[in-house]
């Protein structure tokens, strides 16, 4: 099939995001016509995760429903769950080709391969190639800011992460290749990039080159007007690090950095490399030279042998540590990790209670945080518009804005001042 019409649907991190972004951007300039993902398509490609129960239960559910929109549309499965449990897809109705992490940039090819076949079982294509090279991928065309994949793949083996499985063993762009994306983006004219990847600490691990060098590099680079560092460990975010981001006009002061528990038994339990202690110390350099900044933490509950004390060790943790919000994730048993082995695991009542009063917590860190910048200026990029007849941005350290339309400020960076808080928690500003 030379051209037709397709449409791409994602699931999980910022990185399945950005090389989906990228896949659909080649079969764009070779002719074809993206759709909506709930549009009649002749081909649904399908970007997988895997990390918890609940994103493998979506990634079947959008199966079936491409294969009810169109039951002759061809259906590709790409990313995580294929590296995992191909042959579940294989017995799934409508899905005819089956790509793991490295295969998944074969897509184009594999299309041709099969040609203009009507939708026949035993086409079904499963390869699987190591995922041992760096693929570069950036989202582009559809947002106001491009994720930019700098980094892949993980060598910490949580134990209860399956990633590792998932996308092999960490791998990273070149400090050169990484520059020369990022003047190919800024030419495009998106004002800000997020560097993303599964672990971008540990960038140029095997180059021979650091996260800080690549950091300085952008820096003096001075191509775009906006950089995001996205989620980076405790262990690899470095003084060094905070420093850059505090002395630069480019680098935003928005840190995003996992914590998983503040019980430091919970910690070792679950193979993380650090203490609660290194990461309050993380928080509080962040503090002492970034008074305004956005800190977020990630946080599971319910981990197997995590008793009420170790979660009150996490509340109580969190509830004095000044980060601005969390992501709060129940603990998921992904099979083939060390956790899903441990007896002790915690019953689901007593994970949702946890979950909510953390959920209460985070809530209540963002509404401090956005109160404390209250009557403060700030530079917002305005990114889009909605049904309401409103537009939205985000500051540099991430609070969320929003003013009636003005469609010619779309993708304009402003100074404004932030001065009314609006009822859904955002700045209203007139």
């Amino acid at each position: 099939m030379n051209t037709g019409t397709i449409a791409f649907h994602n699931f999980g991190c910022k990185v399945n995001f950005t090389e989906t972004s990228s896949l659909s951007r080649q079969f764009k300039e070779k002719g074809w016509t993206l759709l909506n993902f709930h549009e009649k398509a002749d081909v649904y490609v399908i970007s997988s995760c895997v990390v918890t129960r609940i994103a493998e239960k979506k990634c079947r559910s959008a199966i079936r429903h491409a294969h009810k929109l169109n039951p002759g549309a061809k259906i590709a499965v790409i990313g995580c769950f294929p590296e995992l449990k191909p042959g579940e897809l294989e017995a799934m109705d409508g899905v005819q080709l089956v790509l793991g992490h490295s295969d998944k940039f074969r897509l184009f090819q594999e299309l041709e391969k099969l040609g203009a076949k009507d939708y026949q079982k035993d086409v079904v294509i499963i390869e699987k190639l190591k995922n041992d090279y760096f693929i570069p991928s950036f989202s582009y065309g559809d947002r106001t800011r491009s994720f930019l994949k700098i980094q892949d793949g993980c060598d910490y083996f949580c134990s209860y992460c399956i990633i590792p499985l998932a996308r092999g063993m960490s791998r990273s762009d070149t400090i050169a290749h990484v520059l020369d994306t990022v003047e190919i983006i800024a030419k495009s004219g998106v004002k800000e990039i997020v560097l993303t990847g599964v672990n971008i600490g540990d960038f140029g691990k095997h180059n021979g080159e650091t996260l800080q060098n690549l950091l300085q590099k952008l820096d003096n680079l001075n191509a775009i007007p906006r950089i995001r560092i996205s989620s980076i460990e405790p262990d690899l975010l470095t003084d060094e690090i905070v420093d850059l981001v505090a002395n630069s006009k480019i680098f935003l002061p928005h840190f995003h950095i996992p914590l998983q528990s503040g019980s430091n038994k919970i910690l070792k339990a679950m193979h993380r490399r650090y203490e609660r202690e290194i990461y309050q110390g993380r928080v509080e350099k962040i503090r002492s030279r970034l008074p305004f900044a956005c800190i977020a933490a990630d946080v599971i509950v319910g981990f197997p042998g995590e008793t009420q004390t170790d979660f009150l060790d996490t509340y109580l943790f969190l509830e004095t540590l000044p980060i601005s919000y969390m992501h709060v994730f129940t603990y998921s048993k992904r099979e083939n990790t060390l956790a899903s082995k441990n007896p002790n695991q915690v019953p689901d009542t007593t994970i949702k209670e946890r979950s909510n009063l953390l959920h209460y917590l985070s809530k209540e860190k963002k509404s401090s945080f956005y109160q404390q910048n209250l009557g403060r200026s700030a530079h917002v990029l305005w990114e889009s518009n909605d049904v309401t007849g409103l537009i939205h941005g985000y500051t540099e350290n991430y609070i969320k804005t929003k003013t009636l339309l003005k469609p010619e400020w779309i993708n304009q960076i402003m100074e404004i001042r932030l001065d009314q808080l609006d009822d859904d928690g955002s700045y209203l500003i007139k």
